[in-house]
C-alpha cells in the first residue's frame, strides 16, 4: 500500500461525503479525463464536462440550503477541486471559479441578494470573479473601473482583463471604485453584475500557454446600468470583502494546483515502472528513486497542509490569511516542479503531445501567477515576522 493510500484511509469522510466523492470520481474517470486532451487541443470550452458536473449538482455543495443548495464542508469542496483538476485542469478552474466568484455573495450579501442570485448558480450557472485590470494585478488598489451612483442604479465604466469564465459567466462579482470616494483603498466597492446587461462587451478571449479549454477574457463595461440593489455591502466595503474572499479562494487554487501535481506524479510513476533502459525499469535507478522520494514527500506534506487550512475554515476561524498564502504558494510551486520533472522522466516523449506530461507542464505554470503571484505570497509570509 502506498503512502497516499494510507493517507486516504485516514481522511474519515462521512458516508454522504463518500457518496459525493465516488460520484465525482466516476464522472472524472468516465467523462472529464477522456475529454481533456480533445478540449486542450481545440481550445473549445468544455461544455460536456460542465454539464456532467451540473448533472451531479456540484455547485450546490457550497450554496446554502435555503437558496437551492446542499452545502457540505469546505474540505469536501477542496477534494472535489483536486479530483476534477487532476482529470482536467481547465475544467477544474472553471468549476473552482464558480466558488471564487459567488462565495462573497454568500458571505456578505443580503438575504434578498442571495435569494435572487444564488439559485441560478445552484442550478448550474457559471460565476466569474472580475478584479484584474491592466493597471491592477496583485495591487488591486490600482483598478480604474468606476461605479457612479445614479438614483436607484449604478453606472459602471471600465475594463477587466484575464477574467476566468469571462465570456460564459451568468454572474460576475465585479470590483470597482466608488466615484464619490476619493481614496484608492477606501473607494473600492463590489457588486453582482448579471449577464445580458446593456453596455457589457467581451473584447477578446486570450490565447494561452495552458488551460486552453478554460475561457480567459478581456471585458469592457460601457455605461452599464446595474441596480443599486446589486451592491454587496456599502460603498467602500470592497477591499475588506476582497481580502476576506481571497483567504478562501487561495486554498481553492492550492487544491487546483495540487490536482495537477497529483496527475503529474501518477503519470511519472506509471511511466518509470513501464519504461526499460539498460534492461532495467527506469524506477530501479537510484537517482530516480531519490527524485521520486522527494516529490512524494512534498506531495504528502502539501496535502496535509491543505487539509489543515480546510479544518480552520470548517472550524470557523476568521484569521487564516497567511495559512492560505502558504497553501497556495507551496501547492503551485510543487505543481510546476512535479510537472517539469514528469516531463524530464519521460525523456523526449515528455516534450511531445503523445503523453499528457507536456500539457500538465503548460497547465501548471499559471498556478504560480494567478490569485497573487508567489513572489507576493512570499512577501506576505516573510514580513509577518517583522517585529512591530
Amino acid at each position: 500500500m502506498s503512502i497516499f493510500e494510507q493517507m486516504a484511509r485516514h481522511r474519515n469522510w462521512a458516508e454522504d461525503e463518500r457518496i459525493i466523492l465516488d460520484q465525482v470520481g466516476r464522472v472524472c474517470n468516465d467523462i472529464i479525463a477522456p475529454n481533456a486532451e480533445r478540449f486542450d487541443r481545440s481550445g473549445e470550452f468544455p461544455w460536456d464536462n460542465v454539464a456532467a458536473l451540473n448533472d451531479l449538482g456540484l455547485n450546490t455543495i457550497f450554496v446554502p440550503e435555503e437558496f437551492g443548495g446542499m452545502p457540505t464542508s469546505y474540505a469536501l469542496y477542496l477534494e472535489c477541486v483536486k479530483m476534477i483538476s487532476e482529470a482536467c485542469a481547465s475544467t477544474g478552474i472553471i468549476y473552482a471559479t464558480n466558488f471564487h466568484g459567488m462565495k462573497p455573495i454568500i458571505d456578505f450579501g443580503t438575504a434578498e441578494q442571495k435569494q435572487r442570485l444564488l439559485p441560478r448558480i445552484a442550478d448550474g450557472g457559471l460565476g466569474a470573479l472580475a478584479i484584474t485590470e491592466t493597471s491592477a494585478g496583485s495591487d488591486a488598489t490600482g483598478m480604474k473601473t468606476r461605479f457612479t451612483p445614479d438614483g436607484d442604479d449604478i453606472i459602471v465604466d471600465g475594463s477587466k482583463v484575464f477574467i476566468t469564465n469571462g465570456d460564459v459567466a451568468d454572474l460576475y462579482l465585479l470590483f470597482g471604485k466608488w466615484s464619490e470616494i476619493d481614496d484608492d483603498r477606501r473607494s473600492i466597492s463590489v457588486l453582482a453584475f448579471e449577464k445580458g446587461t446593456a453596455g457589457f462587451e467581451v473584447i477578446r478571449k486570450e490565447e494561452k500557454m495552458g488551460h486552453r479549454a478554460s475561457s480567459t477574457a478581456a471585458l469592457a463595461f460601457n455605461g452599464c446600468r446595474v441596480p443599486r440593489a446589486n451592491l454587496i455591502g456599502a460603498p467602500g466595503d470592497g477591499l475588506s470583502i476582497l481580502l476576506a474572499s481571497l483567504n478562501k479562494s487561495r486554498p481553492s487554487v492550492a487544491a487546483h494546483a495540487f490536482g495537477i501535481a497529483r496527475a503529474a506524479f501518477g503519470d511519472m510513476i506509471a511511466y518509470t515502472n513501464q519504461r526499460v533502459q539498460s534492461r532495467r525499469a527506469v524506477i530501479d535507478f537510484q537517482g530516480n528513486q531519490f527524485m521520486i522520494a522527494d516529490l512524494a514527500s512534498e506531495l504528502a506534506m502539501v496535502e496535509k497542509w491543505i487539509d489543515y487550512v480546510a479544518g480552520l475554515v470548517d472550524g470557523g476561524a476568521d484569521d487564516f490569511g497567511l495559512e492560505a498564502s502558504i497553501a497556495k504558494m507551496r501547492a503551485s510551486d510543487l505543481a510546476m516542479r512535479m510537472a517539469t520533472d514528469c516531463v524530464q522522466m519521460h525523456g523526449g516523449y515528455g516534450y511531445c503531445a503523445d503523453y499528457r506530461a507536456e500539457r500538465l507542464m503548460r497547465d501548471a505554470k499559471i498556478t504560480q501567477i494567478w490569485e497573487g503571484t508567489n513572489q507576493v505570497h512570499r512577501q506576505l509570509i516573510g514580513r509577518s515576522f517583522k517585529e512591530k
